[in-house]
């Protein structure tokens, strides 16, 4: 037991400098119109020595004010560099320099069992963040959350707080392994992290462009399925049905059409939309890929040039109100 309190008392020590608190600020309106100041808080952590903050997109998302705290008390406003609403992470920069970095895990090479710490900093308060141990309980879950599809993520039974959204989730040496992202409700002992590699990428990209730069076909599209496959007697019952070609889109230049099936790409099977976006996500904007795929009941390949995925558009803060309204 002795062994045990050492090795998570000296990791949290070595992480707990770089985990700050955040408070946001925003003006919503309820059934009626009116609006009113709701305040949140959420968790986040250095990444950088001159202010770059790492956080989840939904701790900040729509606000108009937002406060870090850092764990020697000094308290700075912070600004959004951007958002990236698919992997629910944010960056935001304080004007402040020389500050703590944690050390990140150089891989996502985890096992299912070792030690996982979160740590978050929801209230502020005196005495600094707080600290949960728990495992790594599985590896590569996919969820579905209020805003995004997620994939890819570090299941644990240490437990994840609401506060706690977006703090680091660290190893038994108080290296940085994931962000802590999100919890089901009325479930016990399961949270969910975004594993750091991803996440760095993703931060980075947001700190240089401030939106993530992600490959995309011109196109929507639905999974196949047996409904689909009864009513229009479809050749194949795996693959991905396209719904609409954007005009002017490289799809639509490559020839692609609506009613098509991809069932390929490179060589590589597509059974559903999820293959497809993962597919797709190992390339760059700019490369040609071949696609699989019936047209009818004739199979068909097709070249498309991958071009740059549209961003999301959110909605701005709510403005401060004037007095008088």
């Amino acid at each position: 037991m002795v062994e045990f309190d050492g090795m998570v008392t000296s990791a949290v020590e070595k992480i707990i400098p770089s985990v700050v608190n955040i408070s946001e600020f925003k003006l919503m309106k309820d059934a009626y119109l009116h609006i009113h100041p709701v305040s949140g808080v959420g968790s986040g952590f250095i990444i950088d020595k001159e202010g770059y903050i790492l956080t989840n997109a939904h701790v900040v998302l729509g606000s108009s004010e937002i406060n870090v705290s850092l764990e020697d008390g000094r308290m700075f406003p912070g600004t959004i560099k951007g958002i990236d609403t698919l992997m629910d992470l944010a960056v935001i920069q304080i004007e402040a320099t020389d500050l703590p970095v944690p050390e990140m895990a150089k891989n996502n090479n985890f096992k299912i069992g070792q030690m996982a710490i979160a740590i978050g900093s929801p209230l502020g308060l005196v005495g600094g963040p707080t600290v949960t141990a728990g495992v790594i309980s599985a590896l590569n879950r996919s969820i579905q959350t209020e805003i995004t599809y997620m994939e890819n993520l570090i299941q644990t039974d240490a437990a994840i707080n609401p506060g706690n959204s977006g703090g680091p989730l660290i190893n038994s040496s108080g290296v940085v392994i994931g962000v802590n992202s999100a919890i089901i409700p009325f479930a016990q002992g399961i949270g969910f992290a975004i594993p750091i590699h991803p996440a760095m990428w993703i931060a980075k990209q947001l700190r240089e462009h401030g939106e993530i730069v992600r490959p995309w076909i011109s196109m929507n599209a639905v999974d196949v399925n047996p409904k689909l496959v009864t009513y229009y007697n479809l050749p194949t019952e795996k693959g991905v049905v396209v719904t609409n070609v954007f005009s002017g889109g490289e799809a639509e230049k490559s020839g692609l059409e609506m009613a098509d099936i991809i069932i390929g790409m490179d060589d590589v099977e597509i059974n559903n939309v999820r293959d497809l976006i993962k597919m797709m996500n190992e390339h760059a904007v700019g490369d040609k890929v071949r696609l699989d795929l019936f047209r009818g009941q004739e199979k068909v390949q097709l070249e498309i040039v991958l071009e740059k995925a549209p961003t999301p558009k959110l909605s701005p803060p709510a403005q401060p109100l004037k007095s008088g309204v």
